[in-house]
C-alpha cells in the first residue's frame, strides 16, 4: 500500500452499482489467452483476490471446477452473487467478503489465482507470500490490467470521445486537488513495481502477454457518468451533499461535447503477467 495511507472500508463504497456499466471492458480473446497460457480445461480451483462484482471470475467460470472471488466491499459481494445467478453458475462459485490480508481464511488450495487490478491496493509483500502458500505446486498467479501506455484515441469513430481530462477537473473541483481513496488521500498514486514483490514472495517468472485491444465502442452519457461513480477515487459518498449538484454538473459537460449522448472509445489491451509457484527443488 502506498506510504502514509491505510485502507478502510469506505475505499469502494457505493461502486459496485455502476462498475459493471462504467468500466471498459478487457481486450477481447482474454479468456482463451488465459485458457491457452495455463492449459485450463475446466478443472481446477480459481480465487480471483480484489474480485469486485466478479467480471473477470465468471468470465473464467467456465474453464474451472469452483471459481472463488475474494472481496472487502458487501456491494461488490451482493452483485457478483446475483450475476452468478443470472448466469446460472451458482453451484460453482463462491463470493467470500474478506480483505487479502485476511487469506487463507480457510478457502483450501486452488491452481490459478487472478488479480485483476486489485494488487495495488493491499499489503502486497503479505498477500503474494500467503497467495503462494495457497497454490499448489505448479500453480499460477496472473497480475492483470490495462495497458497504460497505449494511447487510444477516438480519431476516425463516428461520435466525440469520452471527455476524460474535462472529467478529471471537475472532481478535482469537488474534490479537491489530491487524489482521495476512501477516507485518505493519495498524493503519490498507488504504488508500482509487482515485479520485485512477487520475486522476493519466491514466485517465478514473469510471462507477459498482451490481448490486443483497440476495437471501437459507443458510449452514452449515462455510461461516462457510471464510469466516474465505479472509481475509488470519486466514488459516490466522497461528495456527500454535493453529490447532485457534481452529478448535474457532469451531464451537462457531456451534453456540451456530445448533444447527440453517444460518444466513441477503444477497448484497451490487456496486459497478462503470469508468475507460477513452481515446486521446491529437492535438497
Amino acid at each position: 500500500m502506498a506510504a502514509g495511507w491505510e485502507w478502510d472500508d469506505t475505499l469502494f463504497l457505493g461502486t459496485a452499482t455502476y462498475y459493471r456499466r462504467g468500466r471498459l471492458p478487457y481486450a477481447p480473446g482474454l479468456t482463451d489467452v488465459l485458457a491457452e497460457v495455463l492449459n485450463l480445461n475446466g478443472r481446477g480451483r480459481l480465487i480471483d483476490v480484489g474480485c469486485g462484482p466478479g467480471i473477470l471470475a465468471l468470465s473464467l467460470a467456465h474453464l474451472f471446477s469452483e471459481i472463488v472471488g475474494v472481496d472487502p466491499d458487501r456491494g461488490m459481494i451482493a452483485a457478483a452473487t446475483r450475476e452468478a445467478a443470472e448466469r446460472g453458475v451458482t453451484g460453482k462459485a463462491r463470493w467470500v467478503r474478506a480483505r487479502a490480508e485476511d487469506l487463507p481464511a480457510g478457502l483450501g488450495t486452488f491452481t490459478v489465482a487472478t488479480f485483476a487490478q486489485s494488487f495495488h491496493w493491499m499489503d502486497r509483500d503479505l498477500v503474494a507470500a500467503t497467495t503462494r502458500d495457497m497454490l499448489q505446486p505448479g500453480g499460477a498467479l496472473v497480475h492483470i490490467s490495462d495497458v497504460k501506455t497505449e494511447s487510444r484515441t477516438a480519431d476516425g469513430l463516428p461520435h466525440p470521445a469520452v471527455p476524460y481530462a474535462a472529467i478529471e477537473e471537475l472532481v478535482r473541483h469537488y474534490l479537491g486537488p489530491v487524489r482521495r481513496a476512501g477516507r485518505g488521500l493519495l498524493p503519490q498514486g498507488t504504488p508500482g513495481g509487482e515485479a520485485v514483490v512477487l520475486a522476493r514472495a519466491g514466485f517465478t517468472g514473469p510471462e507477459r502477454h498482451v490481448v490486443p485491444g483497440g476495437q471501437p465502442l459507443e458510449r452514452t452519457a449515462d455510461d461516462a457518468v457510471a464510469g466516474v461513480f465505479s472509481m475509488s477515487l470519486s466514488a459516490p459518498h466522497l461528495f456527500g451533499p454535493r453529490r447532485a449538484a457534481f452529478e448535474a454538473d457532469l451531464r451537462r459537460l457531456l451534453r456540451e461535447v456530445s448533444p447527440a449522448d453517444r460518444f466513441s472509445e477503444r477497448r484497451p489491451s490487456t496486459e497478462l503477467f503470469v508468475w507460477r509457484n513452481d515446486p521446491a527443488e529437492p535438497a
